[in-house]
């Protein structure tokens, strides 16, 4: 199986390499299917006028490396990066080749992290020709960013992890319309420093998915193929389910609504970036963190005093029953003797 994989691979890599750049979008298929973005950190922006490119999983002839993410400096003013990303057709994951252009083009809907939320780029935007930092997407560390601004996003920490377009656990996002009519827009190739990091990551065997298990060493840099020193960031442990751990591809912020295409133009509901000097410097401005006031010493009180009882007088006692009164009987009256007849008179002479 190896072999069949190294022998497809030779073959696409001769036929990509007598093309011209706009010719190699879906040269490279592979039966294998692509593992999960790994988790990390963005490293800090090491200068003003560098653009954040999202780490991916290449294929080469030992199978999938990881290609950290890393800061590039785009080859003109006004260009955009487009992240790459695989996608499924006809039983084969196809590789679509990242790229420059005055628009964020389709890139499967992969999240990617760092304001690659699966459609446009929410890290900033081309302003007069100065790049705009969006504060709370970037990572500034101690560098000066003057050509900030500030938009709230939505931090979701469940969202998936699939770094391909379609087939069984893929994305089912299709490209809009407009996103449609960017890919007709004049594309610029990856920049040398950009090529020259891929290849110096091909050849570091610990960045193969075989031997990291998905957790890459070198995650991030923060130039391209400065691979060791403190600008490297490793992967993380995935959080287990239940338990809050940092998002796919480092701080993935979402918005409650579909993201919208980064048109080059100042976001929607963000704030204009200042001219350069009338902003305050990154480094100057730290998050405060709240400090709990200390607990006040509990006050011993006395216990209250006990409630004197109040005599209440005896509820009155019911009166005897009276015995009733008796009642005299009068003895039956004694019969009268029979009254004697009158004596007759005698009869007359």
């Amino acid at each position: 199986m190896k072999r069949f994989g190294f022998v497809i691979w030779l073959s696409c890599a001769l036929i990509a390499a007598a093309l011209p750049p706009a010719s190699q979008a879906q040269i490279l298929s592979i039966t294998l299917i692509p593992p999960e973005l790994p988790v990390y950190e963005q490293p800090a922006i090491p200068a003003p006028g560098y653009i954040w490119t999202p780490g991916f999983w290449a294929y080469g002839p030992d199978g999938y490396y990881w290609v950290p993410g890393t800061w590039v400096e785009p080859p003109e003013v006004g260009l955009l990066w487009t992240p790459g990303y695989w996608g499924w057709q006809d039983g084969t994951y196809a590789w679509n080749a990242g790229y420059w252009g005055p628009h964020i083009g389709f890139y499967g809907g992969v999240n990617y992290g760092f304001g690659y939320g699966g459609a446009g780029y929410e890290g900033g935007y081309w302003n007069n020709g100065v790049f705009a930092y969006n504060r709370t997407v970037n990572n500034f560390g101690g560098v000066s960013i003057t050509n900030v601004y500030n938009k709230t996003l939505i931090v979701n920490n469940n969202v998936s992890r699939t770094s391909f377009n379609g087939g069984a656990g893929g994305t089912t996002v299709r490209p809009t319309a407009e996103e449609q009519t960017f890919a007709h827009e004049r594309h610029v190739p990856p920049t040398a420093g950009q090529v020259q990091h891929e290849k110096t990551a091909s050849t570091d065997k610990s960045l193969l998915a075989s031997v990291n298990h998905g957790r890459p060493a070198i995650a991030a840099t923060s130039k391209p193929g400065e691979f060791t020193g403190k600008g490297v960031v490793p992967a993380h442990e995935v959080a287990q389910e239940g338990k809050q751990g940092p998002a796919p591809a480092g701080p993935t912020a979402l918005e409650k609504k579909p993201p919208v295409a980064n048109t080059g133009h100042a976001p929607t509901g963000a704030a204009p970036a200042k001219p350069v000097g009338n902003q305050l410097k990154t480094n100057q401005v730290k998050p405060r963190t709240a400090t709990p006031p200390p607990p006040k010493a509990a006050v011993a009180r006395p216990a209250p005093a006990p409630r004197a009882a109040v005599a209440r007088p005896a509820p009155p006692r019911p009166a005897p029953p009276r015995p009733a009164p008796a009642v005299r009987r009068r003895p039956p009256p004694t019969p009268s003797a029979p009254h004697a007849p009158p004596p007759k008179k005698p009869p007359p002479h």
